[in-house]
């Protein structure tokens, strides 16, 4: 059964291209050690009829978009294994220094998910 890491988080909009350059740059780590998927987007259509809308559940503030992200695995032992490699890798290290980060870690919201439907 596949399996998702999952990712919330908030961004001020002046640090996006940092955000960007250091998302793409991840992408390539996990895919490196054997994603399946790597996907990073950006907030565009946030208002809702109903539910409540990523940028409120988020608390983003004035200047701030929301950032959903989501990499796939094979099943969640493949998921770690890879993670695993991703964790140890300098060069994430170096690029995911807390104190100089273009997001704020602390309202990161992060999850793993066994995929229930999958249609393409």
């Amino acid at each position: 059964m596949a399996y998702v890491d999952g990712f919330v988080l908030v961004v001020k909009k002046k640090n996006l291209p940092r955000y960007w350059k250091i998302a793409k740059a991840a992408s390539r780590i996990w895919k490196e050690y054997g994603a399946v998927e790597y996907r990073e987007c950006m907030g565009d259509d946030m208002k809702c009829a109903w539910g409540v809308a990523f940028p409120k559940m988020a608390k983003a503030k004035a200047g701030e978009t929301v950032v959903f992200s989501w990499i796939t695995y094979k099943n969640k032992a493949h998921r770690d294994a890879v993670n695993k490699k991703v964790m140890q890798d300098k060069r994430l290290m170096e690029m995911c220094d807390p104190q100089n980060s273009p997001f704020d870690v602390k309202r990161m919201a992060y999850g793993g998910f066994k995929v229930m439907v999958s249609e393409k």
